[in-house]
């Protein structure tokens, strides 16, 4: 059961805040809410927080054969379903237009880009490779999902730990935690996403747009952008949803007060774990 549209009321008072650069939770129009990481006990748990809006990432690792086409490369799968414990729009088993693009655009920016380095999960060329499977769990859904989505799965792949491997000719030995310590994943580079909402320009006045929607400013916008980088201002992936009109300076706007968001964001991810590793005793007999 989808629920109510906003009333007149919620769309006159938004719109007039926006128009004065207000927003209803106090935020200005290009501030995000401060991210919160938790980390769980096993590594590659990670719960992100972005206001209300919480995702759950897990990241778990097996040894598999590898692809024919790719013998030298190991897998990464991201599964991913928002089900109604997230919002009483979403139903199981029929994914709405907002999931399938929140699943793509994960593909894209995780996957896609490259930023997990596949070749360093081989093990042994044409016969055993790691596959690395990060699974989503949508908690709840206060507003831009995507964005948090994005920070959960990345945070949880730097997290993660596979177990150390021996290799003596063709065979395969896999040591326990407390044999060897747990090998990090190699990653190339850690993407961010960042999604500006654009609303209907009046014939009084322009509304700016806003980093980081709520739930009412997404119901209420005419589109969105969304812009996946690092904080190396190198771009993963521009999309754009809706049918507003945005110029080159317009998107090149957008790009600068992201590449400041990564920078940032960024730092506040490399702290997060230094702390939670300091945090850990790893035990090697």
């Amino acid at each position: 059961m989808r629920p109510p549209s906003p009333s007149i009321p919620e769309k006159e008072f938004l719109f007039s805040a926006l128009k004065e650069s207000l927003r209803i939770d106090g935020r200005l129009p290009l501030e995000m809410r401060t991210p919160n990481l938790t980390f769980g006990s096993e590594l590659g748990w990670v719960e992100c927080a972005l206001g209300k809006t919480r995702v759950l990432a897990q990241i778990d690792a097996k040894m598999v054969k590898p692809l024919p086409e790719r013998p030298f490369e190991g897998i990464l799968t991201i599964h991913s379903e928002i089900s109604p414990m997230a919002s009483s729009e979403y139903e199981p088993g029929r994914p709405s237009d907002e999931e399938v693009t929140i699943t793509r655009m994960l593909d894209k920016v995780l996957r896609r880009s490259d930023a997990l380095d596949k070749e360093s999960l081989c093990i042994l060329a044409g016969q055993r490779v790691w596959h690395i499977r990060l699974t989503l769990h949508f908690l709840a859904d206060s507003g831009n999902l995507l964005d948090c989505a994005c920070l959960a799965g990345i945070v949880a792949l730097k997290h993660f730990r596979r177990p150390d491997v021996e290799v003596v000719g063709d065979e395969v030995t896999v040591h326990r935690p407390t044999e060897r310590a747990p090998v990090p994943l190699a990653i190339h580079h850690t993407p961010f996403c960042f999604t500006f909402a654009f609303f209907p320009e009046s014939s009084s006045s322009s509304t700016p747009p806003v980093l980081d929607p709520s739930q009412l400013e997404q119901r209420l916008s005419a589109g969105l952008v969304s812009i996946a980088l690092n904080a190396q201002k190198e771009i993963c992936v521009l999309q754009k949803l809706g049918g507003v009109p945005l110029g080159t300076d317009d998107i090149l706007r957008l790009v600068e007060v992201a590449v400041q968001k990564a920078r940032e964001t960024h730092e506040f991810v490399e702290a997060r774990l230094r702390e939670d590793w300091l945090g850990r005793k790893v035990e090697v007999r």
